[in-house]
């Protein structure tokens, strides 16, 4: 994964977040998209329909970089499988 530092995550545009107003989980690539998913959890301050709107956000860039997602919704996350 690219290490984005403060400069890189400037020049990002908001669509390339998850959560575009809080600028958190960048997803310039599949590794990004993973870390948004594994990450989704620990943003705060956010409410549940940001969180909605953040994984349609992490659906479309996972289909454009080719990530699979075994979740069909952010509330899947954490769960056990089975």
């Amino acid at each position: 994964m690219t290490k984005l530092d403060q400069s890189d995550r400037d020049h990002l545009s908001a669509r390339q977040y998850a959560f575009p107003k809080q600028r958190k989980a960048p997803m310039e690539d599949a590794k990004h998209v993973r870390a948004a998913v594994s990450r989704f959890d620990q943003v705060e301050d956010v409410t549940d329909a940001e969180r909605d709107e953040a994984w349609k956000r992490i659906k479309a860039a996972a289909k454009k970089f080719d990530v699979t997602l075994e979740e069909r919704s952010w509330r899947e996350l954490g769960k056990p499988k089975g």
